[in-house]
């Protein structure tokens, strides 16, 4: 089952830019090294390596990924969850639960 995947938020949409404009370049950065480390666990895996050093590259690609979610949920915060906040919107602090609850998984 596919969540549907917004364009963006109304409230970015009002600014003409999402809440992490700035920092879409240090992401992409960041995402094209992770998707390195994770050709390179599979690498490790095709080539029967020690499962020690296979796992020590699963926990720093995930520990890299969290990384990204933490200043992605900071920009999310300050941005579209406090402006949804100041407009009264109710189903923000709901939203926003699930969506750590996710990350904290």
């Amino acid at each position: 089952m596919e969540k549907e995947i917004k364009s963006s938020c109304e409230i970015c949409d009002e600014e003409g830019q999402v809440s992490y404009e700035k920092e879409k370049k240090v992401f992409i950065t960041r995402l094209n090294r992770i998707e390195g480390q994770i050709r390179g666990i599979k690498k490790l895996i095709e080539n029967d390596a020690y499962c020690d050093d296979v796992l020590n590259q699963i926990s720093s690609a995930k520990s890299a990924l969290n990384g990204v979610g933490k200043i992605l949920l900071e920009k999310h915060m300050e941005s579209c969850v406090a402006k949804k906040l100041k407009k009264d919107d109710p189903e923000i602090i709901q939203e926003f639960i699930k969506t750590v609850g996710r990350l904290l998984k």
